[in-house]
């Protein structure tokens, strides 16, 4: 089994979204991965209340999906996660890429990076919508590969 770790800044609404999403998926596809995710900036996510965002519960179970995930709290990542991941994505290079630069410079160049900005959906820009696109492409290329 194939690990894949998503990353985001608090590893509380992109990223928990994004490995929800695609754990749900990949069975079909009979893809031997499983994704797990992280945050890279924990101390940033302060403001977030309870151990995953609501929004991201919601549009999720919105589209059938339920998991003893919801009740995880954030973690961060730390070498061993990166290590044990065959595929690396951070949810957004412009505010992610910095944090690894800093803080796992190693594994900078390493990392796949997507565009998915932090923001609650507005009927010109929803995230979650991305992510979804952006998973079902990944899943996609990973049933090619």
């Amino acid at each position: 089994m194939y690990k894949l770790l998503f990353l985001c800044t608090g590893n509380y609404y992109r990223s928990r979204f994004a490995e929800l999403l695609f754990n749900a998926l990949a069975p079909a596809h009979q893809l031997p991965w499983q994704a797990f995710s992280r945050g890279v900036a924990l101390e940033m996510g302060v403001g977030n209340v309870g151990p995953m965002s609501p929004l991201a519960i919601h549009t999720l179970q919105g589209i059938g999906i339920t998991s003893d995930g919801f009740t995880r709290y954030p973690m961060q990542v730390q070498e061993d996660d990166l290590q044990g991941a065959k595929l690396i994505i951070a949810l957004q290079e412009a505010e992610h890429r910095p944090y690894l630069h800093t803080r796992y410079p190693a594994w900078v160049d390493q990392v796949e990076y997507w565009h998915v900005r932090d923001c609650v959906p507005t009927p010109a820009y929803d995230p979650l919508q991305e992510i979804t696109c952006a998973v079902r492409q990944l899943i996609a290329r990973l049933s090619t590969s």
